[in-house]
């Protein structure tokens, strides 16, 4: 499920994705708790990788990731988050530093229910350039993410099942 909203006045964005996955919450946050494992779950054609040196193989309060990516026209891009919070097994947030928007805060949720896990990510992002901005989220940026979002949804599948209801 994707929703995409828009707040005229701030010109942040929001992008809400839950996926409901066949799994124990030992397995996977195991799985997103691992910094490595995000460039399993991103596409190929973005050439991520994590250039930070003697990284954790879990996500802690503030552990700093870096990042190259390679999103428009094979143009490398310079990333880098902080992991503000986590609360074990329920949730995480990522905050940008460094890197192409003016407000990245993505929040990573995870909720035991029948038969599996429903988790949840909040993204909230703005673009620099103002109404510039605003244009490149209508014309590239939204879809973009949207396709980073259908691939995680699909990785996921292939890592831990699909959910059946």
């Amino acid at each position: 499920m994707f929703i995409v909203q828009s707040n005229v006045m701030s010109k942040v964005y929001s992008l809400i994705r839950i996926q409901k996955i066949p799994a124990n919450i030992n397995d996977v946050w195991e799985f997103f708790s691992n910094p490595a494992n995000l460039k399993n779950i991103t596409p190929t054609n973005l050439s991520f990788k994590i250039i930070s040196k003697n990284q954790s193989e879990k996500v802690y309060t503030g552990q700093i990731i870096e990042y190259t990516l390679k999103p428009l026209l094979n143009i490398p891009v310079y990333w880098m988050t902080e992991i503000t919070y986590v609360e074990e097994k329920k949730f995480f947030i990522d905050e940008q530093r460094y890197g192409p928007y003016s407000l990245w805060h993505h929040q990573h949720h995870f909720k035991q229910i029948d038969k599996g896990i429903e988790m949840t990510d909040i993204v909230h992002y703005k673009i620099p350039f103002w109404f510039i901005g605003d244009i490149a989220n209508v014309l590239f940026v939204q879809n973009k993410l949207n396709q980073i979002f259908r691939y995680r949804i699909q990785k996921t599948e292939e890592f831990f099942g699909k959910w059946i209801d």
